[in-house]
């Protein structure tokens, strides 16, 4: 895999990778075929319609800039920025089909509803031709993507972890796909007794206890792990610690079965490869998702402020204590957060942190109504409405809980990549709440579909079964 091509050096690849990566090429191809279509539309406009206005120089320059940003933009939000080598052609076509037929639309409807002169045939050329060179050019780029890949002027700084029978299998298959990118810095080895000092050349510089330290010094921005199937617990702990460093993590494909429900299967140049740190949403759904959070949280606070005061009222005339309940949780990114609730317990401060079972004496009359009509976790949208979290994802545990899973299940971590929720597949999927350590544990793969399956669709459908779960005054909705 070495040639004696120049390739880049661990000081410059960075910017050399940000320079004539992916998202650089895409952007650059985008811009030029946003400005070829907006000037052919202009010169079709003004050669096949008699009543056009004239414009400056100056005029026409503003607009092809809008147009550029607003352009660049939608395909943003529409995730078409996003690595190419995750979709095959035929996938890049499809995306980018729906995204200017999208903001062509979107165009269409703003003429309609500010001119007089209505929508013209030949915006419908501009939208052909648009379609055409974003394509075209897109296609391009991957073309001279992969050869830059392939001469080895940009190169992706990868570790290999593994296996040596299994690495050496791994080690072939990247030489003989040198449009991979792969710059293979060194080989990790699950143990140290009876490995090779190098496989097919390339150092063997450590085990996995050396991990961390390889990554850091090696500059690594990929790793990939190829081991044998039974190793589900170091394949969990090597992917969790390799993400955490911020590298991309990719699995070979027949480990596939370990991570059902959990990764998504991406392919490079036609080879399966399982990536377990994909971006879990589109630009537009996150920014949806949020919107969302913003506006139902305040509209049910506000409006139904009454309806609260009259509840947390009520929590205080049935029981001595507090209105609320108000506890330590971890959100996203592990930072720890007050959430509160309406207090549905006599207050025990003699108690650690347990569970809350089905008899549990603690709960009183009036707390087991809000526990069951789900009214006790209205506090929560002020987390919400702050940014602390959402209306749909993972429940947030407590820190002490949180520890224990993580020592348990490594990959456990990975809920903390998205911000918490106050309703979440699990709650809506399963027939009651947790009553043991067992149960979250079994529990934890609802919350995994969850985020490997992330989109605002997802997220409307748990807050509809989420209102029948209400009403019905149990889960399984």
């Amino acid at each position: 895999m070495t040639t004696g091509r120049r390739h880049i050096t661990p000081s410059n690849g960075r910017f050399m990778h940000v320079l004539l990566g992916p998202q650089s090429m895409q952007l650059v191809a985008d811009i030029i075929g946003l400005a070829l279509s907006f000037a052919l539309y202009q010169f079709v406009r003004s050669w096949s319609l008699t009543d056009v206005r004239s414009f400056s120089l100056v005029d026409h320059a503003s607009v092809a800039v809008i147009s550029c940003l607003y352009w660049t933009l939608v395909f943003w939000m529409g995730g078409l920025y996003r690595d190419f080598y995750i979709r095959s052609p035929l996938d890049e076509i499809s995306a980018v089909f729906r995204m200017t037929f999208i903001g062509s639309a979107v165009i269409f409807l703003a003429i309609i509803t500010t001119s007089s002169l209505g929508v013209r045939p030949v915006f419908v050329v501009y939208w052909a031709v648009l379609f055409f060179l974003i394509t075209v050019g897109r296609l391009v780029a991957r073309h001279v993507q992969g050869r830059l890949r392939e001469v080895r002027v940009i190169r992706i700084p990868t570790l290999v972890v593994g296996t040596p029978q299994r690495v050496a299998g791994l080690i072939d298959d990247l030489k003989n796909e040198p449009a991979w990118g792969y710059d293979v810095r060194g080989i990790v080895l699950l143990d140290a007794s009876s490995g090779p000092e190098s496989i097919d050349g390339f150092p063997v510089i450590g085990t996995v206890d050396d991990l961390q330290g390889a990554i850091t010094t090696g500059k690594i921005r990929e790793v990939l792990i190829s081991i044998d199937a039974a190793d589900h617990d170091r394949l969990l702990n090597l992917a969790a610690e390799a993400a955490e460093l911020g590298c991309l993590v990719k699995i070979v494909p027949d480990l596939y079965e370990i991570f059902s429900g959990q990764a998504r299967t991406h392919q490079i140049y036609g080879s399966p490869l399982i990536d377990v740190s994909p971006q879990l949403m589109q630009p537009w759904e996150e920014i949806a998702k949020r919107a969302s959070d913003i506006i139902v949280s305040a509209l049910v606070l506000g409006i139904g402020a009454p309806v609260w005061a009259f509840v947390g009222l009520c929590v205080k005339l049935t029981s001595p204590g507090p209105m609320f309940f108000v506890q330590d949780r971890v959100g996203r990114n592990g930072r720890v957060f007050r959430m509160a609730k309406f207090r549905s317990m006599t207050v025990d401060d003699k108690r650690g942190p347990t569970w809350t079972d089905k008899n549990d004496p603690r709960v009183t009359p009036f707390g087991r109504f809000i526990r069951k009509t789900h009214l006790d976790e209205i506090p929560q949208l002020w987390n919400v409405l702050m940014g602390e979290m959402s209306l749909v994802g993972p429940r947030p545990e407590q820190p002490f809980y949180v520890e224990k899973f993580t020592a348990m299940l490594p990959y456990y971590r990975r809920r903390h990549k998205v911000r918490p929720g106050v309703t979440g597949w699990w709650q809506v999927k399963a027939k009651s709440n947790p009553e043991s350590l067992e149960e979250i544990q079994q529990r934890l793969r609802y919350d995994f579909f969850y985020i490997e399956n992330m989109s605002f669709k997802l997220d409307l459908e748990i807050m509809v079964r989420t209102v029948f779960v209400m009403l019905k005054g149990h889960g399984k909705a």
